[in-house]
C-alpha cells in the first residue's frame, strides 16, 4: 500500500537523482515552483495533501524518467527502495457495461481476466479499465488504461468511473454530490455536464491513475 510519506519520498528521490531541488523539479515540469514544497504537503488543519497524477506525469515527462524508475524510488522496511507490485484484472470499457462483471458494490467478480502488473494501491478490489472510443477525449483516449479503486472514497474534484443501472459506464469529474443526486462534468467538450439521481447509479469508483 502506498502511504502519503512514500509518495513524497519518491518525488524527493526523483529530484535528487536528476540533481534538482523539489522546487526546480516542479519548475522543470511546468508547475508552480511551490508545488512540491514540504510546507505544501499538509494543510494547516493537519490534513494530508497528495500530489495529483497529472503532476507526477509531468515530472516523469520532464525528467525522462520511466514509471518503473519512479516506482523503484518507493521505500520499504529496510531503508532501501523497491516497487510494490501486484497483479490486477484488466477490464474493457465495453465489458464493464455488461451484466455479471461487477457485484453490487462495483467490485469485479469472476475469473479469467487478463491481468496487468501494477503497484499495490491498498485496495484488493482495484482493477484496470481499458478505454475504448473517443467519448472521454481529450483526457482519456482509445487505448488508455485507468486504474480504478472501488474502495476509495470519492469527493468533489475526483475523476471517477460511474456505472448506471442502465449499464452505461462513463469517466467523469465529480462536481457535486448531494443526498439525492450527482453532478458530473464531462471530459469531452461536446458532452454536457450530467446530473443523475442516486437511484440511477449502480456504483461510482475513483480513478487513481491513468497510463497514457
Amino acid at each position: 500500500m502506498f502511504t502519503h510519506d512514500d509518495i513524497w519520498h519518491a518525488i524527493d528521490q526523483l529530484a535528487l537523482r536528476y540533481d534538482l531541488s523539489a522546487s526546480a523539479l516542479a519548475r522543470k515540469a511546468g508547475l508552480d515552483a511551490t508545488t512540491f514544497n514540504k510546507s505544501k504537503r499538509n494543510a494547516t488543519d493537519g490534513r494530508q495533501r497528495w500530489p495529483n497524477t497529472e503532476s507526477i506525469a509531468k515530472v516523469l515527462e520532464a525528467t525522462g524518467a520511466s514509471f518503473d524508475e519512479f516506482l523503484s524510488l518507493f521505500p520499504h522496511g529496510d531503508g532501501g527502495s523497491r516497487p510494490y507490485r501486484g497483479l490486477i484484472p484488466v477490464i474493457g470499457l465495453a465489458q464493464a457495461g455488461a451484466g455479471g462483471i461487477f457485484d453490487d458494490a462495483g467490485f469485479p467478480v469472476g475469473a479469467g481476466w487478463d491481468e496487468v502488473e501494477f503497484p499495490h494501491v491498498g485496495d484488493e478490489n482495484a482493477y484496470a479499465l481499458e478505454i475504448t472510443g473517443d467519448s472521454m477525449v481529450p483526457v482519456y483516449r482509445d487505448g488508455d488504461t485507468v486504474i480504478v479503486s472501488p474502495n476509495s472514497g470519492v469527493r468533489k474534484g475526483d475523476r471517477v468511473i460511474v456505472k448506471t443501472l442502465d449499464g452505461e459506464v462513463m469517466a467523469k469529474v465529480l462536481l457535486r454530490q448531494t443526498a439525492h443526486h450527482l453532478e458530473l462534468a464531462s471530459f469531452n467538450p461536446e458532452h454536457d455536464t450530467r446530473s443523475l439521481n442516486l437511484e440511477e447509479i449502480e456504483w461510482i469508483a475513483r480513478i487513481l491513475w491513468a497510463s497514457q
